[in-house]
């Protein structure tokens, strides 16, 4: 099930453009969508939620254009990167407003669920005026559940979280995606992204980056060396072998073992095993070096 799907999308705000011919789909599943601050992240978001008209292309989500349909809520939950709240309101007011907004036939016992499910049941009978940063991300997202939605949208959802409080709220993510929801949340930071999402979509400067597992897109960037830790039963026999290689572009002895910067990912891990074999060398680890998501992020903000 394709749960939000863009073709040709754009959105200018006069001579601005922010966001420039997206095409993408998001299915069930926790997407991460990865950019710098201004990249267009927000404004994506903002139409999928309907809250902005696309200025060319299509954006459907569930099969229905967001713009102008109302009823697409009932089906998405979103959560906005600003405080979305009425402060003077305890969590539980907020989200059992919510609920009702929504026309749940319980709706106490659909907040009470929701803000369980975000662990603040403690503090649900508090003012949010009395709310840390962390703790209001938590209500507005208890308020995005209240309905069980089927699509998630979340800006920035872990400004403001503590160590913990991120660690749950990834564990949350990642249990509802596991039961079929599609999840979307944007992020600066490359560690949450990294942490739980099956996919990523880089945004950079409005434009769509790359699309993906981002292991795989790293593995396409053959313009720049890949660097691998390389451990084996004779790492100096192995480092003079695989100088001078035609997938190696750079060898160094370290104390934690080989550090080789290959130009071909898949030629240099076929040739380091038949290398091994024909040395008579154990080889007893292979670690990419640079596969992080930080990696894929610096080299397309580079490009």
């Amino acid at each position: 099930m394709t749960a939000i799907e863009l073709r040709n999308v754009s959105r200018w705000y006069g001579n601005v453009v922010a966001v420039n011919d997206i095409t993408m789909t998001i299915g069930p599943g926790v997407t991460g969508l990865l950019g710098p601050n201004g990249a267009g992240k927000s404004t994506l978001l903002h139409m999928m939620a309907g809250f902005l008209e696309p200025s060319r292309g299509e954006l459907t989500v569930g099969g229905r254009p967001s713009w102008r349909n109302p009823e697409i809520f009932r089906v998405l939950g979103l959560v906005p990167e600003r405080d979305s709240v009425y402060s003077f309101l305890t969590g539980a007011d907020f989200v059992r407003a919510t609920a009702r907004l929504h026309g749940l036939p319980d709706p106490d016992g659909a907040a009470r669920q929701a803000i369980g499910i975000v662990e603040l049941a403690d503090a649900q009978d508090r003012r949010i005026s009395t709310y840390s940063k962390g703790m209001r991300q938590r209500i507005k997202v208890a308020a995005a559940l209240v309905h069980d939605p089927a699509v998630l949208l979340l800006d920035e959802p872990f400004n403001g979280m503590d160590p913990r409080q991120r660690l749950q709220m990834m564990d949350l993510l990642d249990a509802l995606a596991h039961r079929g929801r599609a999840i979307l949340f944007s992020s600066h930071i490359l560690e949450e992204v990294e942490r739980i999402s099956g996919t990523i979509q880089v945004i950079v400067g409005g434009r769509l980056a790359a699309s993906g597992d981002f292991r795989a897109i790293r593995r396409l960037m053959t313009s720049r060396p890949h660097v691998f830790l390389v451990r084996s039963s004779d790492d100096r026999l192995l480092g003079s072998a695989l100088i001078g290689r035609p997938a190696v572009n750079g060898v160094e002895l370290t104390p934690r073992g080989l550090q080789v910067r290959a130009a071909d990912y898949g030629a240099f891990t076929r040739e380091l095993a038949g290398l091994t074999r024909q040395q008579g060398i154990r080889l007893r680890e292979l670690l990419p070096a640079d596969e992080s998501l930080e990696s894929v992020f610096a080299y397309l903000i580079a490009s």
